[in-house]
């Protein structure tokens, strides 16, 4: 069964598009170089539900294969350069994950 791993963001205030789009591209990235990764999926809330998402300004859908890839992936390398620059871009994030 895959795993939907979902995460959340809240954006620093003055975080520039191209910020954002190096954040991205970093993340997408990822897919292919880290075990179990099979597809990562990143943008902005719909303009027609953006009212409900409670601030966050970006959401990102990371399939993974099994429970177990959570853990790698969490600790590669890669997805670490992701999250340090994660940090420096945003004041929040929500992380849920779903066996399907």
């Amino acid at each position: 069964m895959a795993i939907f791993h979902i995460v959340l963001f809240r954006l620093k205030k003055g975080v520039s598009a191209s910020d954002v789009e190096a954040w991205n591209e970093l993340g997408r990235g990822m897919v292919g170089k880290i075990p179990g990764l099979r597809e990562l999926h990143i943008n902005a809330p719909l303009a027609m539900t953006a009212s409900r998402a409670k601030g966050f300004d970006m959401g990102l859908v990371a399939i993974l294969e099994k429970p177990e890839d959570l853990q790698v992936y969490a600790n590669h390398p890669d997805h670490l350069k992701v999250q340090e620059l994660r940090e420096s871009l945003c004041d929040d994030a929500l992380a849920y994950d779903l066996e399907f």
